[in-house]
């Protein structure tokens, strides 16, 4: 699945901020396995420096649906995935790599 990409609200934790937005575009309830990693490039958003942190995390309920980033949510296969923005196939590969 594609990622949820907004931003953390004012005195909102990070770990709060992911469970929440996940939610919100996806309709999906999750929990978090693990922090994977920060992505800081400033050069890796043409709309400005932007500091990613990906989440490795398990449904735990919900239905998968679209939302006001996406009319349509779905999955893929991870070796079929559509054209993604930014760096966000950097990250797919070192995921995928951590679990060789």
């Amino acid at each position: 699945m594609g990622s949820p990409r907004r931003f953390v609200e004012y005195g909102e934790k990070v770990e709060v901020t992911v469970i929440r937005e996940v939610y919100e575009e996806t309709g999906l309830k999750t929990s978090i396995i693990k922090l994977f990693g920060v992505y800081s490039d400033p050069n890796r958003d043409p709309r400005g420096h932007t500091v990613t942190i990906v989440y490795l995390l398990s449904i735990t309920g919900g239905k998968l649906k679209g939302d006001d980033d996406a009319l349509d949510a779905k999955f893929f296969n991870v070796k079929k995935l559509p054209d993604l923005s930014f760096d966000h196939n950097v990250i797919i590969k070192d995921i995928l790599r951590s679990n060789e």
